[in-house]
């Protein structure tokens, strides 16, 4: 079984707009929050705010640990299937961030290809991975 250990943020404005990132890397295109997979060795903390410098542009700063969220996708399942057709335990590691500075811009050649802010009534109606309703509970949004 593969593991993967990522780290994302929940970012909020102050109109109570959630910020995600357009995910084009699996088999569909689907909203799902900022952030991704840490490198080698590399702190959860730092992976978020690189990953959301790289994803939206902005500066961020975490305020608090959310939780973490565990699933095992089965081989079949796997967006990137690889040889031995094994299953990927994901590890997802939210956090509550706010913006320290930046501005909004889209990552090219990446695995997102925009970012927006959302009401929670838009985020309803938008096709969304389920890491969205996760870390908007963890968060206490939704």
């Amino acid at each position: 079984m593969d593991l993967r250990v990522a780290a994302y943020g929940v970012v909020t404005d102050d109109d109570d707009r959630i910020l995600l990132a357009r995910w084009v890397e699996g088999r569909r295109v689907a909203w799902t929050m900022p952030g991704g997979g840490l490198e080698e060795g590399e702190d959860p903390e730092l992976a978020v705010r690189r990953e959301l410098r790289e994803e939206t542009g902005f500066h961020i700063e975490t305020t608090e640990l959310l939780g973490i969220h565990s699933r095992v996708i089965p081989a079949s399942r796997r967006v990137r299937r690889d040889e031995n057709h094994t299953p990927l335990h994901t590890l997802r590691i939210v956090y509550r961030a706010q913006v320290t500075g930046g501005e909004l811009r889209f990552e090219r050649n990446g695995s997102t290809d925009m970012a927006a802010w959302f009401t929670l009534d838009q985020i309803g109606k938008l096709q969304r991975v389920k890491l969205v309703d996760i870390a908007l509970r963890m968060a206490g949004i939704l």
